[in-house]
C-alpha cells in the first residue's frame, strides 16, 4: 500500500474514533515521526530471521508482524491499537512483559474484531462468538502471558495505564485463513473472491472508503428471482430465500445498523454485471456486502 493510502486509512479511522475520545492523544505523537509512521505496514526483510520491533503508541494501527512495546510516560486512560491483516489472514496477539496494576484500575483487553464509535465489526449477528466471548482480559487471567486469536483479519487491544514506566509488549503474528469471512478491506480499490463452503453463516466484506462496486460473479445455493432493484428496506423475497447478498451503506461498521441499498438472491453473470455496476456508485458512504445463511457461496467483485 502506498504512503497516500496509509494516510487515507488512518484518517478514516480517526474520523470514526472521534466519537470515543481517543483522538485527543494524537497530539502526543512526535511530529518528526510523520503521519505515516502511525501505520506499520509490511517491512522489507533482509533475512528470514528478521523480527520487526518498535514502540507502541496510545492510539496506533498495526499491519505487520512483530513486537510492539508500550511504556507509559504519564497516565494513559483511553488507549487502543487496531491491528489489520490481509483478507486471507487471521491475527494472533500475545501479551508479555506486562507491568500494570490491575487493582488500581489498569487493564489490557484483546478484542476479536474492531470497536469504532461504540459499534462492533463484525456485528454480533455476524460473529460466531457471543459478545462477551470476544474479549480476553489480562487482569482476569492468572497466566503470565495472555494471547488471543481473531476470527477475521482485524483485531484490537484496549488498555488503560495510570503509572509512568508501566507497560507491556504486544506480539503480532498472522496465519493463513483458507475460508475468510467478515473482512475489513485496507485498500480503496481492488478485487476479491469470497467462498463460503458448507457453512450456514453470515459473512461481510467492509470497505471504509467511498467506492463503486462491480459484482463480476455470483453463485448461490438457492435462487428465486432474476432482478436487481434498489430498495429502502429488506425485501422478504430475498431475506426468505436462504442464500442472498445484501449491499448496505452507512457511516459506521455494524451491519445491523446500516441501511439496505440492494439485495440479490440469484446467480449473477452476463448482463447482470454491468447493470449492477451502473446502479451502485455510492460516494461518501461505507459499503458492506453481506451474504446471509450461505451454504455454498461464491462471490467475485471489483471495487
Amino acid at each position: 500500500m502506498s504512503a497516500a493510502l496509509r494516510a487515507q486509512l488512518f484518517l478514516c479511522l480517526v474520523s470514526l474514533l472521534s466519537g470515543i475520545g481517543l483522538t485527543r492523544y494524537i497530539e502526543d505523537i512526535d511530529a518528526s515521526d510523520g503521519l505515516y509512521s502511525l501505520i506499520s505496514l509490511a517491512q522489507k526483510r533482509d533475512s528470514e530471521d528478521f523480527i520487526f520491533r518498535r514502540p507502541l503508541r496510545c492510539l496506533d494501527m498495526l499491519a505487520t508482524e512483530g513486537y510492539f512495546t508500550f511504556v507509559a510516560t504519564r497516565p494513559q486512560l483511553a488507549c487502543a491499537a487496531f491491528i489489520i491483516a490481509e483478507p486471507s489472514e487471521v491475527i494472533i496477539l500475545e501479551l508479555s512483559d506486562v507491568s500494570i496494576d490491575c487493582s488500581a484500575g489498569d487493564f489490557i483487553k484483546i478484542f476479536d474484531g474492531w470497536v469504532l464509535k461504540g459499534e462492533k465489526f463484525p456485528s454480533s449477528n455476524d460473529h460466531p462468538l457471543l459478545p462477551h466471548e470476544r474479549y480476553t482480559d489480562y487482569c482476569s487471567s492468572a497466566a503470565s502471558t495472555v494471547s488471543g486469536r481473531s476470527s477475521q483479519n482485524v483485531a484490537m487491544i484496549f488498555f488503560r495505564i495510570h503509572s509512568p514506566e508501566s507497560g507491556f509488549t504486544l506480539a503480532v503474528k498472522k496465519v493463513n485463513n483458507p475460508f475468510p469471512c467478515n473482512i475489513m478491506s485496507q485498500n480503496p480499490e481492488g478485487s476479491f473472491t469470497m467462498v463460503i463452503q458448507h457453512q450456514r453463516r453470515n459473512c461481510s466484506f467492509s470497505i471504509i472508503y467511498p467506492v463503486e462496486i462491480r459484482l463480476t460473479d455470483l453463485s448461490l445455493g438457492d435462487a428465486k428471482n432474476n432482478e436487481i432493484s434498489p430498495l429502502r428496506q429488506i425485501w422478504p423475497g430475498c431475506s426468505g430465500s436462504g442464500d442472498y447478498v445484501e449491499l448496505l451503506g452507512g457511516n459506521g461498521v455494524d451491519t445491523s445498523k446500516m441501511f439496505p441499498v440492494a439485495d440479490l438472491c440469484f446467480s449473477l453473470s452476463g448482463l447482470g454485471k454491468s447493470a449492477l455496476s451502473n446502479f451502485i456508485s455510492l460516494a461518501h458512504i461505507t459499503i458492506i456486502i453481506a451474504a446471509f445463511y450461505s451454504f455454498i457461496f461464491n462471490r467475485s467483485f471489483l471495487f
